[in-house]
């Protein structure tokens, strides 16, 4: 049979964080506490609602993929079984490796148990890959500081050229603050972590 709810919300936010007790309060804004002792509630009600609130601000913040320890030498992260267009075989031929679990103490349970990546640290599609530190650094200011200063290039020689067509055509571009001399900013290749 059920039984009526002992105390109201509002007693239990003294147990909250500064925080919690502001998003309770919120929550009073937008329900009809003056009714809370007449609701029915189980009799096996165990967590308070300041439980269920902590439970919740759990899943929010919680990560799905532990953190991989650092392994000296290597850049370490997690690679995807299932994306098509950076697969596993594509990171193999560019110096990935694979971590098994052997490497790292305490993983022993992590480790993928049957099939081609037996022995390697996995979760669910994801494996644990580490690459030299130098092939990581190399690829990285590739991608993120070379690649970007090659699409600055481009777009300051097609303003040069525009503006070489319009004093040829007697027309004229307004470059305000120098942009066109502005646009490849040549920054030092950054260390990526």
């Amino acid at each position: 049979m059920p039984v009526r709810a002992k105390a109201p919300l509002q007693a239990h936010a003294a147990a909250l964080s500064r925080q919690g007790e502001e998003e309770v309060s919120r929550a009073d804004a937008h329900s009809d506490f003056d009714h809370e002792d007449e609701r029915d509630m189980p009799d096996d009600r165990e967590m308070t609602d300041a439980d269920y609130l902590a439970l919740f601000r759990d899943t929010i913040n919680q990560s799905v993929l532990p953190d991989l320890p650092r392994i000296p030498g290597f850049h370490t992260f997690w690679a995807t079984t299932t994306n098509s267009r950076d697969t596993i075989a594509s990171r193999r031929r560019m110096g990935y490796q694979f971590i098994r679990a052997d490497e790292l103490r305490g993983w022993e349970g992590g480790s993928i148990k049957s099939g081609e990546h037996a022995g390697c640290v996995g979760i669910n599609e994801m494996l644990a890959m580490k690459i030299p530190e130098r092939l990581y650094q190399i690829y990285m200011r590739e991608a993120h500081h070379n690649m970007p200063l090659a699409e600055e290039e481009k777009i300051r020689a097609t303003v040069l050229a525009h503006g070489e067509n319009a004093l040829r055509d007697k027309g004229k571009i307004l470059d305000e603050d120098g942009f066109s001399d502005n646009i490849v900013q040549k920054a030092p290749a950054p260390v990526f972590a």
